[in-house]
């Protein structure tokens, strides 16, 4: 699914909020993911989906093409893309899922 177009985000433009009843998730893809919304889901509640767009992530050592969901329960996720998988999120920290 495509469907927004946003800018890129500069360095130090994204600040998170991490503690023991919240992680971060952190899906990384390549170029041609950009502006791919990619939606996820804690495993066993599929229609509990959202979803954020891949963008161009402007870091200190380069370009790095991802789509950002914050303030997420500790847990596992479903990544619903071609092919689906699950990711472990925990409280206080950032997981990552590479497309």
């Amino acid at each position: 699914m495509r469907g927004h177009t946003l800018a890129p985000s500069e360095t130090g433009s994204v600040v998170l909020e991490l503690g023991p009843h919240c992680g971060v998730l952190i899906v990384t893809g390549a170029p041609d993911d950009l502006h791919r919304e990619i939606e996820i889901s804690p495993v066993g509640r599929p229609h509990a989906r959202t979803h954020a767009a891949v963008r161009e992530r402007r870091v200190a050592h380069g370009v790095v093409h991802a789509a950002l969901y914050p303030d997420l329960t500790p847990g596992e996720y479903t990544v619903h893309a071609e092919p689906p998988g699950t990711v472990t999120v925990h409280g206080g920290s950032i997981a990552e899922y590479r497309l």
